[in-house]
C-alpha cells in the first residue's frame, strides 16, 4: 500500500475566503435601509392621520327644526339659558398637536323643559377670532332632556392646535334649542 499524504492539496483547494465578514457588513446596510424606509412611511402615515383628525371641516351636528338666532323667541329664551364662565384644560398629544378640553354649566332657568341644546366651543385668539372651534348637539346627544332649573355638565374637545396657535381665550355659547312640547 501506497500513503500519499493529500493534506497539502486538500487544504489549498478547499480554501476558501471568509465571506461571513463581506455578508455581514451587507446585511447591516440592507436592516439600516429598510428601518429608515419604514420610519419614514410610519411618520407619513402619523402626519396623515393627524391632518384628518384635526380639522373641523364641515361635519358638524345641528340641531333640526330648533330655534336660533334671528328668531324673536331666541332672544327670549337664550337669557334664561345660562352657561357658566368656561374652564379649559389642554394637552400634548403624541402627534405632535394639542388637544384642549372645554367644559361648562348648563342651566336651564326658562320654565320649560329642553328636549333640544346645541352648543358651540371656541378657542379664540388675541383679536377674538377662532384658532379652533366645533359645535356640539348636547340634548339629546348626551341626555334626552333638561327639566327646568335643573344643571348638566357640558364637555367639549378641541383638536389639532399647535404651538404656535395664539390660544389667548375660550369661548362656549348657546347657538339653538328646542323646548317638549
Amino acid at each position: 500500500m501506497l500513503f500519499v499524504p493529500l493534506c497539502g492539496t486538500i487544504l489549498s483547494t478547499m480554501a476558501v475566503p471568509d465571506r461571513r465578514i463581506e455578508t455581514g457588513e451587507s446585511n447591516r446596510t440592507l436592516i439600516i435601509g429598510v428601518a429608515v424606509a419604514a420610519a419614514v412611511v410610519i411618520a407619513v402615515l402619523f402626519y396623515l392621520l393627524m391632518r384628518t383628525t384635526g380639522g373641523g371641516g364641515g361635519g358638524e351636528p345641528t340641531l333640526q327644526g330648533a330655534i336660533r338666532e334671528g328668531s324673536p323667541q331666541f332672544a327670549e329664551y337664550k337669557k334664561n339659558i345660562v352657561l357658566d364662565d368656561p374652564e379649559a384644560t389642554e394637552a400634548k398629544r403624541a402627534l405632535g398637536d394639542i388637544v384642549m378640553s372645554l367644559q361648562t354649566t348648563v342651566r336651564n332657568l326658562t320654565g320649560k323643559t329642553l328636549n333640544g341644546l346645541e352648543i358651540r366651543a371656541a378657542v379664540v385668539d388675541y383679536d377674538g377670532k377662532p384658532v379652533k372651534q366645533r359645535t356640539v348637539v348636547v340634548i339629546p346627544t348626551r341626555q334626552p332632556e333638561l327639566p327646568p332649573n335643573k344643571t348638566m355638565q357640558v364637555p367639549v374637545m378641541l383638536e389639532g392646535m399647535s404651538d404656535t396657535d395664539a390660544r389667548a381665550n375660550i369661548k362656549m355659547e348657546v347657538t339653538a334649542f328646542k323646548f317638549k312640547e
